[in-house]
């Protein structure tokens, strides 16, 4: 049930997809304490965007996940910029992620929801 969505402006190869994806879905997974299996991360790249006027290399994420509580929306914060330093050279300032707890019953899956 977490769910990542990351927009950015930094054009993602086929080549670096995979392992972005790889490694924000086990870190989604480690710090909401979900089983992988029910985590999606999405990642889109070379969108027009600006942040502070600028066009230089941005992001901004949605993170979702039934249960999120804030000190696991601040682990996420200070970890998910490394991983995007990492692999797409983009700067932590120049990252937005917002952080939504999603109610159970509002979070559908295979034909019924979590709650």
């Amino acid at each position: 049930m977490p769910y990542l969505k990351i927009t950015t402006n930094v054009d993602i190869t086929p080549e670096q997809s995979p392992q972005l994806l790889a490694d924000l879905s086990r870190l989604l997974a480690k710090e909401t304490g979900k089983p992988e299996r029910y985590v999606m991360v999405e990642a889109t790249g070379g969108k027009a965007m600006s942040f502070g006027g600028s066009t230089e290399p941005l992001a901004y994420l949605e993170c979702k996940s039934i249960g999120l509580s804030p000190a696991q929306a601040k682990a996420l914060s200070a970890a998910i910029p490394t991983i995007l330093a990492s692999k797409l050279s983009l700067p932590a300032d120049r990252v937005y992620i917002e952080f939504s707890n999603c109610p159970a019953e509002f979070w559908g899956w295979n034909g019924s929801t979590f709650g």
